[in-house]
Order: structure tokens, then sequence, then C-alpha cells
């Protein structure tokens, strides 16, 4: 952060140290003018009264009374539950002890008490211990504690200063050892700095495109990435605007999450896989929730009340455990490590098995939980927690999930040579398709499910709701819609629920003509789930256009949706042009265009797959990689630097007649490959590869 304001530049530079648990606040601050100056400088921050916000903003008969402030050499202390033994807790409550320390300068003054600091009938804007200059050295005991610190800076023309303020949570001689180590604050900062700089560009150049679009560069070089990483590692838990109070990971969220870091750490992401793979129940079905403190052999249940109470989830929902297989297989595509099948993993509730055969009982869920019409039932939800189809509905896009998921569990059947469980997929994969077939497809479009009375969701002759999203996108995704009804179905898409913003979940809005289970009502038409352009679903309508050889339309896509395209538009979006938020709202409101709740959304993985798998074609299997972009017809030329099984590849592809997909040759360090597939025995350590598109 940068600011000059009467002949003083400042800098501040805010990070946390690579692998650390406490945050740094570098700062500069210059002399720009031609005579003597005399600052003091401020830092200030705000502690919380406990570590459950629940209980700081509900609980204030007792999370105000806990607290008190010290303040030692360079340090202001905040106590919590103060006499509580070390190591020890009384009613679940134990001693904790935060930091706000100044490195690199002397403490002129402090304060500990927030409303010492702001002042009475002051605010931030003018905060009484900055405009005196004099922090008072008063200390918090009971109600809202804070650090701040104070020091005196005398700069000459031209002069510089530099010093350090540290948070964390560290007991005292964690805190005094680690506030001496900034002794030396330029080098300190500079190499912490440089080190997280470092271990960042790591990570993100495992996989750079060079492409015509400014905008495509930045998301997936650089934002598209970070926020992939963010949401992996937070998946929805840490939000509050996102999910209000949540005590664990959201099974399918952590499984999807996990595929947008996959061409990047894939080694990294599958540690969270094997996580994942231990919350799956011996039934086959996902925990709804994984809670925070959950132990492998040892979880409850949906079938169990007091699970059920403790995280209120009641049911299982019908997709969760089909997000394995995607992820799973994007794993042993892009490392090689084709051992992982059969690694043994326990499952939630007890037992354990192969990864293998953890699939294999994902399966069988499904297979166990069928509607009306032998396709998968709806549950409690499916992917769409605002339809509830009933434990008999059917939900047409957990079909083609469980279609797709055959698809991959055959794969690796075949190369287990399991010609028993390939006999049994043989049998029941052809009566799901003929059923999705059969009872499915209406003329231009594949509708969205079966209540459980066998009322139809998303015909096209409903008044309302009549073309839904993800059940196109799906059919293509999943391999099995025809070439033609691939082409109907995503020109209808386009047609009938595109808009400038992206694509709408479903369209029209629901508002007189809902059925019961469609709690999407609950939102005003054009809003998330009710006829809003949902974000994540972009990246599955990116990836089916993608897969239908559609360059044009998948990169329209990607434009409408792309926080980087709105720039221009800054004024109705009003996000962050570099995240991704859960949902846009549609052409029904009359703010469409406006975004909300960023940063821990899904949408980050699937519009990185979308686009890399999709539009880049970077389509790795078991046995090597193929390579098949799907682009606008201007682009001409553009380059992928990829790593991909400890080689790296050096991609260049030449478009001169102006294709969206197709090719005419791949040639490998020179050599001329059958198709546009690479087998991993032809790379070498560097890899010069040139695709020539149609």
């Amino acid at each position: 952060m940068l600011a000059d304001y009467s002949g003083i530049h400042s800098e501040v530079l805010y990070y946390v140290p690579y692998g650390k648990t406490h945050e740094v606040w570098n700062v500069k601050v210059t002399n720009t003018s031609d005579v003597k100056r005399s600052l003091t400088v401020s830092g200030y921050c705000e502690f919380t009264n406990e570590n459950n916000y629940e209980q700081d903003q509900v609980n204030l008969q007792y999370t105000l009374f806990i607290t008190r402030t010290y303040f030692d050499k360079n340090r202001i202390k905040q106590c919590i539950n103060e006499n509580v033994n070390k190591g020890a807790t009384i009613n679940g409550a134990d001693a904790k002890l935060r930091m706000f320390a100044l490195a690199g300068a002397e403490v002129s003054s402090y304060c500990g008490d927030k409303e010492e600091f702001v002042g009475r009938y002051h605010s931030y804007a003018n905060p009484v211990g900055v405009e005196s200059g004099d922090l008072g050295n008063k200390l918090n005991y009971n109600l809202n504690s804070c650090g701040a610190l104070a020091t005196k800076v005398e700069l000459a023309p031209g002069e510089t200063k530099e010093f350090a303020f540290i948070v964390g949570m560290k007991p005292d001689a964690e805190a005094a050892a680690l506030v001496d180590s900034y002794a030396d604050v330029t080098a300190k900062c500079k190499a912490e700095y440089e080190e997280l700089v470092a271990n960042w560009h790591k990570k993100l150049n495992h996989f750079q495109v060079n492409t015509p679009s400014a905008e495509f560069n930045s998301m997936i070089n650089t934002w598209n990435a970070y926020q992939c990483f963010m949401t992996f590692i937070w998946s929805r838990a840490a939000s509050l605007t996102y999910c209000g109070q949540r005590n664990g990971y959201g099974y399918r969220d952590t499984v999807q999450d996990i595929q947008g870091i996959i061409h990047l750490e894939p080694e990294m992401a599958v540690e969270k896989i094997r996580f994942m793979l231990s919350a799956q129940v011996n039934n086959g079905a996902g925990l709804p929730l994984v809670v925070f403190d959950f132990v492998p052999g040892n979880s409850g249940t949906p079938d169990d009340p007091e699970w059920v109470k403790m995280t209120g989830h009641p049911a299982y929902r019908a997709d969760d455990a089909l997000w394995l297989f995607p992820t799973v297989y994007k794993y042993i595509a892009e490392s090689g490590n084709t051992d992982f099948i059969d690694e043994v993993i326990p499952y939630a509730n007890g037992g354990e098995n192969t990864v293998y055969e953890h699939l294999k009982l994902a399966i069988d869920f499904s297979m166990n939980h069928l509607g009306l019409h032998n396709m998968p039932a709806g549950l409690h939800a499916d992917w769409n927690d605002c339809l509830r189809l009933g434990k008999k509905g059917e939900s047409t896009f957990v079909a083609f999930q469980f279609y797709y998921a055959m698809n991959i569990l055959r794969e690796f059947a075949t190369k287990k040579n399991d010609t028993e469980y390939l006999a049994y997929l043989d049998k029941v994969q052809p009566e799901l398709y003929d059923n999705l077939q059969n009872l499915c497809w209406e003329d231009d479009r594949f509708i969205r499910g079966f209540m459980e009375n066998g009322t139809v969701i998303g015909s096209k002759k409903d008044p309302e709701a009549s073309m839904w999203l993800n059940p196109q996108s799906w059919a293509v995704i999943s391999g099995l819609a025809t070439k033609e009804q691939a082409e109907k179905a995503l020109e209808s898409v386009h047609r009938e629920i595109n808009s400038p913003y992206g694509v709408c979940v479903m369209g029209p809005s629901y508002v007189e003509h809902a059925f019961d289970g469609a709690l999407m009502l609950l939102f005003n038409p054009g809003t998330k789930e009710n006829g809003g352009i949902f974000s994540q679903p972009q990246g599955w309508i990116i990836l089916a256009e993608s897969l239908a050889g559609h360059g044009n339309r998948a990169f329209e896509y990607f434009m409408e949706s792309s926080p980087a395209a709105m720039n221009d538009k800054a004024e109705i979006r009003k996000l962050e042009p570099y995240c991704h938020g859960q949902f846009t709202e549609g052409p029904e409101s009359p703010f469409a265009g406006r975004s909300h709740v960023h940063w821990l959304t899904g949408t980050a993985s699937t519009v990185m797959v979308g686009c890399v798998e999709g539009i880049c074609g970077m389509r790795p299997d078991v046995n090597g990689i193929k390579i098949a972009p799907s682009i606008p017809s201007d682009w001409k030329e553009f380059t992928i630097s990829k790593d991909f099984r400890g080689k790296h590849l050096s991609i260049k592809v030449e478009n001169p007649n102006g294709a969206e997909s197709g090719y005419v040759s791949l040639t490998v360090n020179g050599k001329l490959m059958e198709g546009n597939y690479i087998p991993e025995t032809e790379l070498a350590d560097e890899n010069d590869v040139v695709l020539k598109m149609s």
C-alpha cells in the first residue's frame, strides 16, 4: 500500500511469512520534502475477545469480561481467560495470549483499550490516539481490547526509516523471541517477502499461458490460480458471509475444489483427496459435512440421530461421493501415480479399503438409491441445494454424473483387468443411458428431473424454469449426449438463458409456478438459484462447449463471467476485478450484472478446469496427454508452459486458418506424433511441442 501526503511518502507491505503463523506489516516512511520532519507513526489492530465468532457476537455477558491487556517492552499483550492454568481448560475454555508488537523502532506510547484509542464521539476517521499524537498508555480490563503502538520518527530530507508491526497469537517467550528476530527489519522482511514470492511463483509457474487475450492470461496465470489455492485451503469453512456458522467442510465443495490445483500441485492435492476419501461412509456416500475434528473410522453419519443433531445435516446428498470420480481421475492422470488406486484408506465410520473399492462403493450407493425410473434419486439435494426432488424423485444432473463416474471406473477396471466388474458395468450403464435418452431428452434439451410423483421438472412446456443449464453441460461432459443432441442443447442454452454477464442457472425464474421443493422461490427473480447467474456452472458450460469444439462460444462464456473482463463495468459488477463471486444477478433483476459473495466459491475450480482442459485443451490420461484446444478463431497463435510428471513442455499452438478446434499435426522435439496425443514415453526432460490446428 502506497501513500503520498504533505511531502511524506509511505509504504506498507502486509504479508504472512511462508509457513509461519504471524502477520507482518512492513512500514517504510520517506521524507520527500526539503525540510526536516518529525512524525508520530501509529499501528492499530483490534483483538477478538474469544476465538469463536458466534460467542463474540452474541455472548457479550461472557466474552467482554475475559480479556485484559499489558504492555511489555515493545508489544501489547492481550490475555484471554488469564486465570486458567497453562494446558488446562475450564468449561472447555483455555488461556490464550495475543500480541501486537513493534520491531525496528522504539515505542513512544501505547494503548490496549479500544474506547480509549478511538475516543468517545470519535470514529476511525479521527481517533483520539492519532489526533493527539500520544496513545495515552491506557490498558484494557474487560470490554473491548486493542493493540495500538506509536513511534516517533525524525526524518532528514530524503531520508527513509523502516520498521515492522507484528501480529500473532504467541506465548510470552515465543513472542519475545519472534520480535527479537526482526532486529534487522530491512533484511528480515526482504528475505521473508522474497521467499513468499518465490513460493507462489514456483506454484504458478507449473502452468502459464501466453494468448492474445490479456484477460485470459491474467486469470489463468495468476488470479484464478490464486483463488483456486485459497478455496482449496479454506473450502467454504472460513467465510461467515458464505455460509454463516459452519463447523466443518462440505463434502462436495471440498472434493470439487481440489480439481482446480491438480495441474499446479498434484501432490498437494492428493493429501486432501485422501482426507475426503476417509470421510466417505462405508455405505458409499460422502458425509454431508466433515467436522473440523473429524477422525476417520470414528465418525457418526446421517443415519445417527446424535450426529444429525450435532451437524444439522439430516440426510445424504445424491451427488457428494460422485465428485470423487473426476477428482481422483484428474490426479492420477496428471501425476501418473497409478498406484494410488490401490492405496488403502479408511472409511469415515469404520473399516478401510483401496481407493478402487471406495469408488466402487460410491457406485453402489447410487445404485441402492434409485428413483421411479431407475435413475439416481435426488435425495436431500444434488449440487443445487435449492432443489429438493425427494427420496424417489430423480435428478438428471446426478444421472449424468453417475454415467460419467461409470466411464471413469471402467478405465480403472480395465487397467486392473477386473472382468467381473466390467461385466457389471456393461449391464447397468446401458440401462442408465437408455433411461436418460428415452425419458429425459425433449426436442432440444434435457429435462432437470422428476418429482416423486413423476412430474417433470424442466420441460420446455413449463411456463417457468423451462431451461436448466447443468443438464445440458453435463450431458456433454459425461459423454452421453450424441453430437446432434450436444449441438441442439448447447444452442438452446445460448438462446434462452445466456446474458451479457454469463449463463443463468435456469430460466425463467420461479414466481408463480414453482413446485414443492423448489426452495429457490425464496429468492427474488434473477437471484442466486432462482434464475441468477450462478458462477460455478460457468466453468462447466465453458468445458462443454470446448469438448464440442466450439472455441468461439467457450471463450464468449469465459469473457462474460471473467472478473478481468469487467474493468469497464466496475460500477455494475462491484466485486473485485480479480476474483470470482458466488453469483451475479441475472436479466430479471433490475441490477443485472451485480456480483456477490466473493473468494470462497467453487467457481475458481470449475472455471480453471474449463479453461485448462477445455479452451487450452490440456487433457492428460493415465498414459500421456492429449492436446486439443478449443479457442476463439482469431487466436492465430498462443503458447503454454506446462510441467507434467517431472518433465517440462513448451507448447506452441499455430492456428493460421482461424480454426476453433481440430488439428493437422503434433510434433514433440521435431518428431511427428500419431494424432494429437503424446505418450509419456515420448517425453524428454525438456520438450518443444508444436500443434498445428486445421
